[in-house]
C-alpha cells in the first residue's frame, strides 16, 4: 500500500511519467480538477503532507509513501472544514470550477498568510467572482440581507468536491469501454488538405479510428447557436478539406487512452497545398484579397463572400451631415478593441455513448443544451428524438459555450465505434482552436452644441470575425445598435462590415459586442465634454434618454423592447456621489497623477428574435416540490434564483424544491442560458408554472379540505392560518398528478443600464496604473438575491479590468496565436483585483419576474471606457486602443511631454 488518499491507502500505482492530478482523478477524485495542465491556475491543488501543491505538475510517483488530501478529505465526521463553512456562508464561488483548489490552498494559510492574500492566493484564479466573495470567505465575512441571500443550491456539494462536471465521471456503468480522442490541427493559416494517410495511425497500440473530412456528413452549419438558426452563416463543417486558420480540425484519432490518441495524431502524414492568407479585416475586403468562403452556396447567409464580408449594414437617422454642421465641437478619432479570451477554467469537454436503445447521447459542458441537440440531429441526420444532451455543473461559459466547438465531433465518434468516446480541450487549444471576442475598429464622428447637447453621431465598425462567421452580424448589430441608443442624437449614421480573415474565430462573448462599441461612443462623449468644459457626468444627463423617448440605434423600430423600469438616472447619481466621497485608496506617494472617469452603457435584457423558455413543477408525495428546467447552470446562479421564485410563489422553504436542470429528456425546449435570460426568460417560466401548480394544489386543497380555494390564498404561503401550512403530502396523495407548467418567450423585452466609476493614479515615468476606487451602479430592477447579483457585477468588473489593462489574445504575421497558456495570457489574478462598491438602483421592473432584470453581462460594458476616461483625466492623453498597457500609456505620456 503506498499512496494514501484522504486516509485511504491504495494498491494502485501511476504510470511512467504521469502527473499526481490525472493519477487522483483516475482513483475517483473528481474534486481535483484541469484547468491549464502549467501550475498556472491552481484548481488541481491538493495538499501533499499537508502542503498545498498543484498536482498537474507534481509527478505522481512523489506521493509515493506520503499522505494526500483532496478537497473531499478536509470535512471530518460528517462536519464541513471551517473553510469549507466559510466560502459556503460568503457565496465564495459561482461557476464552482477553482472552488476545490481555492479552498484548499486558504486551508492551509496560516495568520501571516492571510493578512497578505494577494500573495497567499497568487496561484489561485478565479474568472468568476472578481475575488471579493473569496476574500470574504477567508475573512469571514458575511454580508447578509436575510432570506433574500439563498445560497446556491449546489453549494455544498461545490465545496466538498461532489459537485460534477462535464468530465466527472467514472468511466464504468454506460461509459465502459470509454475511449479518448485528440484532434489534430492545421499548421497552416489557409490551405488545401490534398490527402491523408492515415495507416501509421491505426497502426499505434491503442488506436480504434481515425476520422477526417471523408468520414464527415458534408452538411454546413454554424458553431454559433441562436433559437433562430439563420441569424449566423452556415460556412462550417465538422471535417472541412480546407483550412482557414491554424488550429483549425484536420482529424480525429479515438484511442484506449488519451496518450495513443495524442501518439496517433503525431503519425498522421497530411499532404496540404498552402493558399494565400489574409488576417487584417481592412485588406480582407480589398480587391485582390484571398476569398475564404466563395466555394460557399448563396443561401449560405454570407453577405458578400467575393469581398469576404460575412455581415454588412448600413443606416442613416436623420441629416447627420446637418447635424454635424450644426455642432460647436466635433470630435473625430477611430478606437481599437482587441481579441479576447473567456478564459473559462473548465475547458470545452464532452463526452458521448450510445445508450441501451442506440439513441445518441452527449453529456457536454454547453449553455445551450437544446440548441446543440437540434444542431446535431441536422448534421448528422438523425431525428432530433434519436440525441439527447445533457449538462452537469457547467465551469464557467461567458458566451464562449454558446457554441458547439466538441460536440459534433464525439458524437460522430461514438456513432462510429459504437462506444462512448471523450474529448476534453487542452487550455492551449481552447487560446488557439476556440472562439474569442471580436476585435474590432470604430470611427466615431461625435458631434455637439457648446451647451453640451449633442447633434450628430457617425460610426464605422469594422469586426474581424475570423476565420469563420459565428455570431458575425449579431455581434455587429448589438454592439452598433444599444451603444448609441442610449443617447437622444437626432441624427445618427452607422456603416457596419463583420469580415472574414486566416485568424482563430470570434464569437459569443460578454456584452456581445457592447463593450467594444461602447468603448468608442463613452470615450468620445468625453472627450467632447472636456472639450466643450462640460462636466462628463452632467454631459451624459443632458442626453441620455429617459421614459417615454424613443430608443433609437440602428433603427426607428424599437421592435418589442419598452421601458419595463428606468434607473439610469439614479446609477449616475451613485457613482457621482460615491467618487465625490472620495477615493477608497489614497494616491501613492511619488510621481503619480490622479484623474476619475465615468462610463454608462445600456442593454436589452433579452436577445431579439425569439427566446423560449419552458419549467413544469410537479408537487412530491412527501409534499416538496420537483422543478424542471432546461437552463444550464455555469455560475449564473439562475438555479438560485429558480428555487427562490418558485419558493416565494408556493410560500414553501427553499430545501423543499428539487432542481432537474439542462437535460433535453426534461421536456420542454429552452433556448439557453444567454444574454442574461436565466432570470428573466427562465424565471419568468418558472414563475408561471409554479403559480399553475399552486392554483391546482389550493382547488384540490378546497375540494378535500372543505371551503372557497381562495380562503387558501393567504400570502406569502400555502397556510391555513399564521402558522399551519396545508397538509401538502395529504394532497399529493389524494392528488398524485399535481403539476404546473410555465412557458415565456422572451417578449417583450426590458432595458437595464450600468454606470462605471473609477479614480486611478497614473505613473508619470512607468505609465504604471493604479485603481484607486472602482464603483459600479447597476439598475437590475428588484433584486431576488443580492449577495448574488453583487457578486455577478464583481466577477464582471473584474474580467474587464482584465481586458481593459493587459489581456490580449496575439496573432503573430503567419497567423500563428502567441498567447496560448496563462502564463502568456494575463487573466486577472487576487492581487490586481480592486474592491469594486456596488450599488443598486431602486427600481421594480414592468416585464421581469419578480420585477427583477438581467445583471450578468451587462456589469462588463462600461469598464474599459471608464477606465480609459479616468487615465486620459490624469495625463491629458486620450488612449483609442485598448489594452491600456503600461507601456503604451509611458510612450504617449512621453511624447506628449516632448520627451
Amino acid at each position: 500500500m503506498s499512496f494514501t488518499v484522504n486516509g485511504t491507502a491504495s494498491a494502485e500505482e501511476p504510470r511512467p511519467g504521469q502527473c499526481l492530478r490525472t493519477f487522483l482523478r483516475g482513483l475517483g477524485w473528481f474534486g481535483v480538477k484541469k484547468g491549464c495542465d502549467a501550475g498556472d491556475c491552481g484548481a488541481c491543488t491538493v495538499w501533499l503532507d499537508g502542503e498545498p501543491v498543484h498536482s498537474c505538475i507534481t509527478p505522481a510517483f512523489r506521493a509515493r509513501g506520503r499522505s494526500v488530501t483532496t478537497v473531499e478529505g478536509l470535512a471530518q465526521g460528517g462536519a464541513l472544514h471551517p473553510v469549507q463553512q466559510a466560502f459556503l456562508d460568503a457565496q465564495g464561488f459561482q461557476c464552482g470550477f477553482c472552488t476545490a483548489g481555492m479552498i484548499m490552498t486558504a486551508a492551509a494559510l496560516d495568520g501571516d498568510q492571510r493578512r497578505d492574500l494577494p500573495a497567499a492566493l497568487k496561484g489561485n484564479l478565479c474568472r468568476c467572482t472578481g475575488y471579493r466573495a473569496v476574500a470574504d470567505a477567508i475573512d469571514g465575512t458575511v454580508h447578509a440581507d436575510g432570506a433574500r441571500n439563498l445560497g446556491a443550491p449546489a453549494g455544498p456539494a461545490v465545496v466538498t468536491g461532489a459537485a460534477r462536471f462535464t468530465a466527472d465521471v467514472p468511466p464504468e456503468g454506460v461509459l465502459a469501454g470509454l475511449l479518448h480522442a485528440k484532434l489534430l490541427r492545421s499548421p497552416h493559416a489557409h490551405a488545401r488538405i490534398v490527402s491523408i494517410d492515415s495507416g501509421a495511425a491505426l497502426a499505434v497500440p491503442g488506436v480504434v479510428a481515425v476520422l477526417t473530412h471523408a468520414d464527415a456528413p458534408e452538411v454546413l452549419f454554424s458553431t454559433g447557436r441562436h433559437e433562430l438558426d439563420t441569424d449566423d452563416p452556415f460556412d462550417t463543417r465538422v471535417f472541412d478539406p480546407v483550412v482557414r486558420f491554424r488550429g483549425q480540425r484536420v482529424a480525429l484519432v479515438v484511442a484506449d487512452s488519451e496518450a495513443a490518441a495524442e501518439a496517433g495524431c503525431r503519425a498522421l502524414a497530411v499532404a496540404y497545398e498552402v493558399l494565400p492568407a489574409v488576417f487584417d479585416p481592412e485588406a480582407a475586403m480589398a480587391p485582390g484579397a484571398p476569398r475564404l468562403h466563395a466555394d460557399k452556396p448563396g443561401d449560405a447567409g454570407i453577405h458578400d463572400p467575393l469581398r469576404n464580408v460575412v455581415a454588412e449594414f448600413h443606416s442613416e437617422i436623420g441629416d447627420t451631415a446637418a447635424g454635424f454642421a450644426a455642432a460647436d465641437a466635433v470630435h473625430e478619432a477611430t478606437y481599437r478593441a482587441q481579441r479576447v479570451q473567456h478564459a473559462h477554467l473548465e475547458t470545452h469537454c464532452a463526452i458521448a455513448w450510445l445508450d441501451p436503445d442506440g439513441r445518441l447521447t452527449v453529456r457536454t459542458s454547453t449553455q445551450v443544451p437544446f440548441l446543440t441537440r437540434r444542431a446535431l440531429a441536422q448534421v448528422l441526420g438523425l431525428a432530433p428524438e434519436r440525441v439527447r444532451v445533457l449538462c452537469g455543473r457547467v465551469g464557467g461559459g461567458f458566451g464562449g459555450k454558446q457554441e458547439m466547438l466538441v460536440e459534433d465531433v464525439v458524437a460522430l465518434a461514438a456513432l462510429r465505434t459504437g462506444r462512448p468516446v471523450k474529448l476534453e480541450l487542452t487550455r492551449e487549444e481552447q487560446f488557439t482552436a476556440t472562439t474569442t471576442r471580436h476585435p474590432m475598429a470604430v470611427a466615431v464622428k461625435l458631434g455637439a452644441r457648446r451647451d453640451g447637447r449633442l447633434t450628430a453621431v457617425a460610426l464605422r465598425a469594422v469586426s474581424n470575425t475570423g476565420a469563420y462567421g459565428n455570431h458575425a452580424g449579431g455581434v455587429l448589430h448589438h454592439g452598433c445598435g444599444e451603444s448609441i441608443a442610449v443617447y437622444n442624437i437626432p441624427a445618427k449614421k452607422v456603416d457596419g462590415y463583420a469580415v472574414y480573415t486566416n485568424t482563430v474565430p470570434a464569437g459569443a462573448f460578454r456584452g456581445y459586442g457592447l463593450s467594444q462599441l461602447i468603448f468608442a461612443v463613452e470615450s468620445a462623449i468625453d472627450e467632447l465634454a472636456r472639450r466643450l468644459g462640460i462636466d462628463p457626468v452632467a454631459m451624459r444627463r443632458l442626453n441620455a434618454i429617459r421614459p417615454g423617448d424613443p430608443m433609437v440605434g440602428t433603427s426607428t423600430d424599437q421592435g418589442d423592447v419598452a421601458y419595463g423600469s428606468y434607473g439610469l438616472d439614479q446609477c449616475l447619481d451613485l457613482v457621482e456621489g460615491a467618487l465625490e466621497r472620495g477615493p477608497a485608496l489614497a494616491p501613492p506617494p511619488g510621481n503619480w497623477a490622479t484623474g476619475r472617469g465615468v462610463a454608462l452603457s445600456m442593454i436589452h435584457t433579452i436577445p431579439p428574435r425569439g427566446h423560449f423558455a419552458d419549467a413544469r413543477i410537479a408537487l412530491r408525495p412527501d409534499g416538496g416540490f420537483a422543478l424542471t428546467v432546461g437552463t444550464a447552470e455555469f455560475g449564473n446562479g439562475s438555479t438560485t434564483t429558480h428555487v427562490q421564485i418558485a419558493a416565494g410563489v408556493l410560500g414553501a422553504a427553499p430545501a423543499d424544491i428539487a432542481v432537474h436542470q439542462s437535460d433535453t429528456d426534461g421536456g420542454g425546449h429552452d433556448t439557453g442560458a444567454y444574454g442574461s435570460t436565466g432570470l428573466v426568460v427562465a424565471g419568468r417560466a418558472v414563475e408561471r408554472a409554479a403559480e399553475a401548480l399552486r392554483g391546482r394544489i389550493l382547488a384540490a386543497a378546497a375540494a378535500r379540505l372543505g371551503g372557497n380555494p381562495e380562503a387558501w390564498r393567504l400570502a406569502p404561503g400555502l397556510a391555513t392560518d399564521g402558522t399551519h401550512r396545508l397538509p401538502l403530502a395529504e394532497v399529493a396523495a389524494a392528488e398524485p398528478a399535481l403539476e404546473g407548467h410555465g412557458r415565456f418567450d422572451g417578449t417583450p423585452r426590458s432595458i437595464a443600464f450600468n454606470v462605471q466609476g473609477f479614480r486611478v493614479a497614473v505613473h508619470r515615468v512607468t505609465g504604471a496604473i493604479r485603481i484607486l476606487q472602482s464603483v459600479q451602479a447597476a439598475d437590475a430592477g428588484h433584486v431576488v438575491n443580492p449577495m448574488q447579483c453583487r457578486g455577478q457585477v464583481e466577477g464582471g468588473v473584474a474580467q474587464a479590468i482584465g481586458a481593459a489593462l493587459y489581456e490580449h489574445l496575439d496573432i503573430d504575421a503567419e497567423g500563428r496565436v502567441t498567447t496560448p497558456v496563462f502564463r502568456a495570457y494575463h487573466i486577472p489574478a487576487f492581487a490586481d483585483v480592486p474592491v469594486t462598491e456596488v450599488l443598486f438602483a431602486q427600481t421594480h421592473d414592468a416585464l421581469g419576474p419578480l420585477g427583477a432584470k438581467s445583471m450578468s453581462e451587462s456589469p462588463f460594458n462600461p469598464v474599459a471606457p471608464a477606465l480609459a476616461n479616468a487615465v486620459r483625466d490624469a495625463t491629458g492623453v486620450r488612449f483609442a486602443e485598448l489594452p491600456l498597457a503600461a507601456d503604451r500609456i509611458h510612450a504617449a505620456v512621453a511624447a506628449a511631454a516632448g520627451r
